[in-house]
């Protein structure tokens, strides 16, 4: 298979991008339903304290396999054939097929949007473990990018993973073709660590300063999976690139009354978008950024 997509690299192409919709798919999954599953976590504890039943939270068994996922509108579920991603949400108009209620876009623009990462990361990488690796991270920046924004929370279950999978990547060094990630355990450990310290730093600077909280653990948490996967040397350049284009972004919104300036807002995204740019060009953008300054 190697010797096949070596020779044929579009079609290595072709088939993660294919298989990234079906990996998108299942981030709408975990996106909708990890958040309420650590809803219904957390209101449990609270309830064997509080004996207050959680009565707006669903019943039963609730994870990322059952119940079967079905129109949040009435209920009924989805079957095989409603369930192809993009395509179905075309055949079906936008509609369930049940009630004919709106499909949220956001589910075929996820699995999209997936998919077309996914492409470029095969484009980039090629057939081999790096572009492997480099998947996985794409689906899960995903994941934590539309949880952050939906719930402004980035889940340990999903962090943290990360962390430990970039640190034991790390084991695997040198790699043979690999160009980016599967750096040294020495650069790793560093990043790992410059990662969460950095954020925690600043963190309690701009709340000492100014009395509020700029941030929230999971960035720390997030940064510092970044520094595993990427080393030290890139954490810099995910930072500026994260600080610039949030800072973009947010000063657009309040110019356009989109958005008030004392409603805070998730940093993971920018993290997120940043860590993976850095994560396809890092040492690339670096080397042109020292060139140009000496």
């Amino acid at each position: 298979m190697q010797i096949f997509f070596s020779e044929f690299p579009v079609l290595f192409i072709v088939f993660v991008f294919l298989l990234a919709l079906l990996i998108g798919s299942f981030l709408n999954v975990v996106i909708y339903r990890l958040p309420i599953m650590m809803e219904r976590e957390w209101r449990e504890q609270c309830d064997e304290l509080a004996s207050m039943p959680a009565k707006d939270l669903p019943e039963g068994r609730f994870d990322l396999v059952m119940p079967r996922s079905g129109c949040p509108s009435c209920g009924a579920q989805i079957t095989a054939l409603q369930n192809i991603p993009v395509f179905s949400y075309l055949l079906l108009g936008g509609k369930c097929a049940h009630c004919r209620a709106a499909i949220p876009k956001r589910y075929p623009v996820i699995e999209l949007v997936t998919a077309t990462m996914t492409a470029i990361v095969g484009w980039r990488f090629g057939f081999g473990w790096e572009a492997g690796a480099a998947i996985l991270m794409t689906w899960t920046l995903i994941a934590i990018s539309v949880i952050d924004i939906d719930h402004q929370i980035i889940p340990d279950s999903i962090s943290l993973p990360l962390l430990w999978g970039g640190l034991l990547m790390s084991l695997f060094y040198p790699l043979q073709g690999a160009e980016i990630l599967f750096v040294d355990p020495k650069t790793s450990i560093v990043g790992a660590i410059a990662g969460y310290l950095t954020l925690w730093s600043i963190y309690h600077l701009f709340r000492i300063v100014t009395g509020k909280e700029g941030m929230g653990y999971g960035d720390f948490k997030l940064l510092a999976a970044l520094g595993a996967w990427l080393g030290w040397q890139v954490l810099p350049l995910v930072i500026f690139l994260s600080a610039v284009v949030g800072a973009g972004v947010g000063i657009t919104l309040i110019v356009f009354k989109r958005h008030d300036r004392n409603v805070p807002m998730p940093f993971g995204p920018y993290l997120a978008a940043a860590g993976w740019i850095a994560m396809l060009y890092g040492p690339e953008i670096v080397d042109k950024y020292l060139t140009f300054m000496g």
